[in-house]
């Protein structure tokens, strides 16, 4: 009898052992959307900012698009009232 793994094992390619890498990068390839407080956004955003001045092109433009994205997550969050 064979165990299948399962829950967000099942995610992970059997034929090696997952470094915390591939796990989160297979995690965030289902992920669709979540639920996170603004200022988590907002420091989320402040950590990616000094990206958008690499010198690698490739890098520089996966930067700007994250921190696209955040900023518009941020100005269309709703209040808390």
């Amino acid at each position: 009898m064979t165990i299948q793994p399962r829950g967000i094992g099942a995610l992970i390619p059997a034929r090696t052992q997952a470094t915390p890498s591939e796990q989160a990068a297979s995690q965030l390839m289902h992920l669709r959307s979540a639920s996170v407080p603004v200022p988590v956004l907002a420091a989320a955003t402040a950590l990616i900012a000094p990206q958008l001045q690499d010198p690698d092109p490739a890098t520089r433009e996966a930067a700007e698009a994250v921190h696209h994205h955040l900023l518009a997550a941020i100005e269309t969050a709703a209040p808390n009232r």
